[in-house]
């Protein structure tokens, strides 16, 4: 696994970048976000640790130009800010987990690992350029999903096409690799979000919704004390 490190504080890097070598990860360190920007976006690495506090370019502009190159790699956000403003902000631009400062590194290793198994088991990852459920189907490279609409006429065939944000595309795609099966919000936001559920956050019921209104809202079946589950309403 090929770690990109983007930290300008040299302590800090070097001790994550002795860390990751220690326990077999190749990595390399970039001191600002205009590098970071560059090499991420070059295909050349498995996961981005991005600090926030970067010169040139902080860590939530890098974060946000890179989802907005379709640019896929995992990113782990590590700052010092603690407030839930802007960890809101960076899991709402992309980032697929957040640590915040001083941590302890078997802490941040924990997370890495959590995203290697991902990686070397194909987690997320289907065969196909295109996952399906009755007339529901997510294109895996544009992130766009057609359907028919549920006030469709029966003899019309009324195809719609709607474009979906970064967070409701990675749930849609977590519905439509367990099609039918209940999924509870501890599972997708750890999926999604990929931190640890908090009890007292209404994140998924609001993204859930956020599918609903867009996809309908009979295929996203609220399952009562356990979850949502995914379903064909023609079946």
């Amino acid at each position: 696994m090929r770690i990109l490190i983007a930290e300008d504080e040299a302590r800090i890097a070097r001790f994550v970048e002795r860390g990751l070598k220690a326990n077999g990860y190749a990595s390399t360190v970039v001191e600002d976000g205009i590098s970071a920007l560059d090499l991420a976006s070059s295909g050349d690495f498995d996961l981005l640790i991005l600090d926030v506090g970067l010169p040139r370019m902080d860590g939530f502009q890098v974060l946000k130009a890179l989802r907005e190159m379709d640019v896929d790699i995992p990113i782990l956000m590590v700052t010092a800010r603690t407030g839930v403003d802007d960890t809101v902000q960076g899991l709402e631009n992309g980032a697929n987990d957040y640590i915040a400062k001083p941590f302890r590194f078997e802490e941040l290793l924990a997370r890495v690992k959590l995203r290697a198994r991902e990686a070397s088991t194909g987690a997320g990852a289907v065969s196909d350029d295109v996952l399906a459920l009755g007339d529901l189907s997510l294109d895996l490279r544009t992130r766009i999903a057609t359907f028919t609409p549920e006030t469709a006429r029966a003899d019309e065939r009324g195809e719609r096409s709607v474009e979906l944000s970064s967070r409701e595309y990675t749930m849609a795609r977590v519905f439509l690799e367990n099609p039918n099966q209940v999924l509870t919000r501890d599972l997708l936001l750890s999926k999604v979000w990929g931190y640890d559920y908090d009890g007292a956050s209404n994140v998924v019921d609001v993204y859930v919704g956020y599918l609903r209104g867009k996809l309908g809202a009979k295929r996203l079946v609220t399952v009562r004390g356990a979850g949502y589950k995914l379903v064909d309403p023609a079946a």
